[in-house]
């Protein structure tokens, strides 16, 4: 079940409210009592976990790809031709 951050924009307190997705939002205040509690926007707090994450697999650089080397233009071409 998620956690969602709300606060009262009447007596300003602040409280973490565990509810399904699918209930409605609580709008009385614990508080006060008013109708004025309101759910804050907040940042997710999760973590993924196993193979196949950046944070797993991919953060700390790992293997680069080899660098191709450019191969020399053959005798007959001159510098700048179109096929190198």
């Amino acid at each position: 079940m998620p956690i969602y951050d709300y606060q009262c924009t009447s007596c300003g307190v602040k409280k973490e409210v565990m509810r399904k997705v699918s209930e409605p939002n609580v709008t009385a205040c614990p508080a006060c009592g008013q109708e004025t509690f309101a759910k804050m926007v907040s940042a997710p707090s999760f973590q993924l976990t196993g193979s196949g994450w950046y944070a797993t697999d991919f953060k700390g650089g790992g293997s680069k790809p080899e660098k191709k080397t450019e191969e020399a233009a053959p005798a007959a071409c001159g510098t700048g031709c179109a096929c190198h």
